[in-house]
Order: C-alpha cells, then sequence, then structure tokens
C-alpha cells in the first residue's frame, strides 16, 4: 500500500522550485517519494490511498531542534507563590519545581499533548530534553512511546544535572545509559551552573561509548558565565569544550546568548550545531540571539513554549531585524537546518516521505522566486492541512490519524490537574 498525492504543487525545500506533479509515497523509515507527472500510466494498486491535491503546495514536513515535551501541561497553571526576580529564580520557583513534580502519567500526558500538537503544525520530527528529577528511570521510553503513538519521529536525551544532588545526576547518567543502548539519542545536560566536573567528565565518556553528542543549555542567563567563571575560572564554551563535547557534529548547543568573541570562534570553528529559542529568551528576559561569528550551523527550536516551527521562524525573523537584518533566505536556512543536522549524523526519521499539504489559498502568486515572503508575511501551521510521516498519513483534514485527540486531550486535562495540586 502506498499514499499518493494527486495533482500537487510540489515545492523542493532545498532548491525551492515549483512543479505540478503528483507524488508516490513509500512508507517506511527514511523511504522515497516518486514524481509522477503522468498518473494514468503508474501503477496503482487498489489499496493504494489517494489524495487530490488541486491547488494545494506540498513540500518536506518540519522539524523541532530543541524542545521540552514536559512542559506542555504547564499552560495556565497557577502562578508560583513568590514572583521570580530573575532567571535563576524563574527556573527554580516555575520549571524545576514543575519537573520534580512529573510521574508516569503526566510524562506520557505531556508527550501525547506535544507530539499531537507539532504533528498538526507540520512537524514531524522532535528533538527533545527531558527532565523529571523524581521519575528518572524508563521516562524516556515513556516519551518515546508516546510520540510513536502519534508517529512522530524524535531524537531523545535525560537533563542530567546535579542542582538534585550527586545521585539524582547519577541516575540521569544510568537513564542515558540505558536509553541510548537501544536507541539513537543524545546525552543531555542541563547547564554549565548545574553540572560539577566529574560529571561532566561521566557525560563526555557516555558520549564516546555510543558515538553521539550532547544537548545542552549554553549561557541562556549570564549567571551561567559568571559561575563558570568563580568556579573553574574559564567561561561556558571554553569549559564545554575542555571536556571534549564541541567535537561532535551531534552535539547541540542551545540559546549561546551571552557568549564573547572567542566562545564564538570556538563554536564556528567546532563540528557543533546551535538553536536559537527567540520567544522563550524574550520570555524569560535574558537578552537577544546573535549569531555574529557563530557560524552556519544554526537550527530554530521552540524551547518547550508551543510546538509550532513557523510561529518560531517569524518571531526569529522579527527579533532579528533589530539584530543585522537577517534576510528571508538565512531565516528560511535556520528554519531547515534541523534535517541537515539529521542528515549528516545518519539519524533516521527524516527521510524524503516525511511531507505535508498546505491549503494555502493566497490572494497574490505563490512562485520561486517569491515562496519565501509568503513563508515570512503569509503561511502559518493554520494552512498545514496533511501531514505524512515516514510515509504514512498522520494528519488527514487537520485530524490525527493515529490516535483520538478528543480521548488524548481529556487524559492531559485530567492529568494536568493532578500535575498543579501538587504544585
Amino acid at each position: 500500500m502506498a499514499l499518493i498525492l494527486k495533482n500537487a504543487i510540489f515545492i523542493d525545500w532545498k532548491t525551492l522550485v515549483f512543479r505540478e506533479t503528483n507524488i508516490r509515497i513509500e512508507e517506511g523509515i527514511n523511504g522515497s517519494i516518486q514524481l509522477l507527472d503522468d498518473l494514468s500510466k503508474a501503477e496503482i494498486s487498489k489499496k493504494d490511498e489517494i489524495l487530490d491535491c488541486n491547488g494545494k503546495f506540498v513540500s518536506k514536513s518540519f522539524a523541532v531542534g530543541h524542545h521540552h515535551a514536559y512542559s506542555a501541561l504547564a499552560k495556565g497553571m497557577p502562578p508560583p507563590k513568590k514572583n521570580p526576580a530573575n532567571f535563576v529564580e524563574i527556573l527554580k520557583y516555575i520549571w524545576w519545581k514543575l519537573d520534580k513534580n512529573l510521574d508516569k502519567n503526566t510524562i506520557e500526558a505531556s508527550a501525547l499533548a506535544t507530539a499531537t500538537a507539532c504533528a498538526k503544525a507540520g512537524a514531524t520530527f522532535i528533538v527533545d530534553h527531558h527532565a523529571s528529577p523524581n521519575f528518572i528511570d524508563g521516562s524516556l521510553d515513556i516519551i518515546a512511546d508516546a510520540f510513536d503513538k502519534v508517529g512522530i519521529s524524535h531524537l531523545l536525551c535525560y537533563e542530567i544535572s546535579d542542582r538534585d544532588g550527586k545521585q539524582k545526576a547519577l541516575m540521569g547518567l544510568e537513564e542515558t545509559n540505558r536509553y541510548l543502548s537501544q536507541h539513537q539519542g543524545l546525552v543531555g545536560l542541563h547547564a554549565s551552573f548545574t553540572l560539577s566536573s566529574s560529571t561532566l567528565d561521566m557525560a563526555a565518556e557516555l558520549m564516546q561509548k555510543y558515538d553521539t553528542g550532547i544537548h545542552i543549555h549554553v549561557a541562556e542567563d549570564k549567571y551561567d558565565q559568571e559561575d563558570s567563571i568563580k568556579k573553574y575560572n574559564k567561561r561556558v564554551v571554553e569549559r564545554l569544550n575542555d571536556s571534549g563535547f564541541l567535537s561532535s557534529s551531534k552535539t547541540i548547543l542551545a540559546h549561546c546568548l551571552h557568549i564573547n568573541d572567542k566562545e564564538r570562534s570556538l563554536i564556528k570553528e567546532s563540528d557543533a550545531f546551535v538553536v536559537q529559542n527567540t520567544e522563550s529568551n524574550l520570555n524569560n528576559g535574558v537578552g537577544f540571539f546573535n549569531s555574529n561569528n557563530l557560524g552556519s550551523r544554526i537550527m530554530l527550536g521552540t524551547d518547550g513554549m508551543h510546538s509550532d516551527m513557523i510561529r518560531s521562524a517569524h518571531y526569529a525573523y522579527f527579533v532579528g531585524q533589530s539584530m543585522g537584518k537577517i534576510s528571508f533566505s538565512e531565516m528560511y536556512k535556520r528554519f531547515r537546518m534541523v534535517h541537515n543536522y539529521l542528515d549528516i549524523n545518519s539519524f533516521h526519521g527524516d527521510g524524503d516521505n516525511n511531507l505535508l499539504v498546505l491549503d494555502y489559498d493566497s490572494p497574490t502568486e505563490v512562485n520561486k522566486d517569491n515562496f519565501l515572503g509568503h513563508f515570512i508575511f503569509g503561511l502559518s501551521s493554520n494552512h498545514v492541512q496533511h501531514v505524512i510521516s515516514n510515509g504514512q498519513l498522520i494528519v488527514k483534514n487537520r485530524i490525527p490519524q493515529k490516535i483520538d485527540e478528543s480521548e488524548v486531550l481529556g487524559f492531559c486535562r485530567y492529568q494536568a490537574k493532578q500535575l498543579w495540586e501538587r504544585l
């Protein structure tokens, strides 16, 4: 059985070349697609599903470069008893309080909610960064199973940290070791200011053992740098470089706001990727992303704020106008950079058979020359009609196909109430 998109306007995500064609989609991890100009001459089985995409645009689906699924049940939660005065207090009174109260059911609900939201917004791959200090063992499998249930591919990690004591750090290392022995993934680290030298050394050993990279928050706030200089007499990126983390093209450095010229050069000359999270930075009041001398390996993420990658691109573009006049093409390049990251590192689940269908009925012409203008000023996730993940139709007419969305939302709402009562 194959899926055929009939009468589509196919947009090559790399070249932005438009082509009116029919698309036969092979099912399976990293499956291929076939562009068929004459459908009457193609071999079509009675079991094949055909979707008429007349007037619709088809292109590669999206991917999230940095997410926190565990934050999905935070929307509308009670405010902290004490109003945070700075970034560290935001972590302490909000996010570290929330993650400590996660259990099996709330982790599952958070993952289901995130995967569903991503799918409906056109993303079929999530690079996630998880934390649940009081439910560590098996937490990554819960997330993986939930993502798989919706039809979303993933690259997961557990956020290893010393902030809750050495025993929790060791448990995070063990969860990482257990998960990586069976799945593709990364070695997750919180941030330099919550990581001891011994924990960094053990994380480096895991990275080498599984030939992978780390996924870490870097200088999201000035405090990260102040702590590193005070304790280790070196800046955050220097510390990570000395541990060998920047040598891997699988390494993801999130944020990178408060870094100096030397750190920028270290990143630019390394194989690591940087992920920009504009809305989260705005929300936390920690500063603005500056891409100067960081190289070209810059991706976009949502940082758990939401699951809408087009929205992330729009915010990054508009904020970027005051930080060096970023162009349409550069923003689109960052938007799509995650695919290059996944491809060069041979992570599976983001093959050519991951597509979306856009029902974008523009009042002006859409073509190769002006598509990027439509991407910035016209397109939104509301235009996502169908989504195909690994050759399977996981969203049809904006409705998830592999789950009962109303049932999932009911489960999530119940679990959110349970979580809020524990806060």
